[in-house]
């Protein structure tokens, strides 16, 4: 299975500019490939990302300000077009069905596919989706509006079995290794228990990653998304607008390095740039006076998880 991977399609804020795309990432995990936001553009720059639309069956919106879901109306159109035929999952704010169903019943379209809308109003960690592979939270953020973060979790793997070792003891068999990957010990014929750590490997490291904007600097937000391998945090502004950032629900770099630090994450991404700020190395600069393991964002770069 692939490395789990984060694609970002756009990373700026607001208004849209040649080489500036709001806000949209494709996640791909443990054989899933969510997107989360999708503002303005994000189909053509999902095909830029050589992403296969049939692929994405979860959509996350995490606000209903445009620069964040601009885009999906597009995209849900594409698929039409495409003549999609599998059901699509989207987990958003309330609002979200009304506004996208006004415009199909007005361009009197009728879509192939059925959309389900998982409408999220919690203020607190909510578990929207768990299957035997991936957890995923709906993490509560401050902004302007009613706002989302996610936080996706991979769910432990089985151990791997050590061939060499087994095949030294005839008395397993493959019936027997599906104990061996749950991690019991093994029981020879003459009552001899052969530990599973000498007939298996570790599985690989569970991983995570956590995405959190729009938001002011919140510091709740912390205990949610400690030891994450990856936090993908606004920084719409540098320090020097902090009154801007207060005013309008943003956070600054250093404020986004702050939360990393003290939620001790491995990783942390910087985005959701403000377009009065054309160099973006000051945001990174900015933060790593706080927060050392940080990169910037940028629109069709991916990120691994590790």
């Amino acid at each position: 299975m692939k490395k789990p991977s984060l694609t970002i399609l756009g990373c700026h804020s607001s208004i849209p500019k040649k080489n500036f795309h709001p806000t949209a990432q494709i996640l791909e995990i443990k054989g899933f490939s969510f997107l989360i936001d999708c503002g303005e553009g994000t189909q053509v720059q999902l095909k830029k990302a050589k992403i296969k639309f049939n692929k994405i069956i979860h959509i996350f919106i995490s606000h209903l300000h445009g620069d964040h879901f601009f885009g999906l109306i597009g995209l849900l159109s594409t698929f039409h077009l495409l003549g999609r035929e599998k059901s699509i999952n989207i987990y958003a704010p309330k609002g979200l069905k009304e506004i996208i169903d006004v415009h199909f019943k007005w361009s009197y379209t009728k879509l192939k596919y059925c959309v389900n809308y998982i409408e999220l109003s919690s203020k607190k960690l909510e578990k929207i989706i768990d299957n035997e592979k991936i957890e995923v939270f709906s993490i509560p953020m401050k902004h302007r509006i009613y706002t989302n973060g996610f936080l996706f979790k991979e769910k432990p793997s089985k151990r791997k079995l050590n061939i060499e070792e087994i095949q030294k003891i005839p008395d397993i068999k493959i019936l027997d290794y599906k104990n061996l990957k749950l991690g019991k010990d093994f029981k020879t014929n003459n009552g001899k228990i052969i530990s599973n750590l000498k007939l298996t490997f570790d599985p690989p490291k569970i991983l995570s990653y956590a995405f959190c904007s729009d938001t002011s600097f919140y510091l709740p937000i912390i205990e949610h998304i400690k030891y994450v391998d990856l936090l993908y945090h606004e920084s719409t502004f540098l320090k020097i607008e902090e009154k801007r950032a207060i005013n309008t629900g943003h956070s600054t770099a250093n404020q986004a390095a702050y939360i990393a630090k003290e939620a001790k994450v491995k990783k942390l991404l910087l985005g959701h740039y403000s377009n009065r700020f054309p160099n973006l190395k000051e945001f990174e600069k900015e933060a790593k006076k706080i927060f050392p393991n940080v990169e910037i964002s940028e629109p069709l770069k991916t990120y691994y998880l590790e």
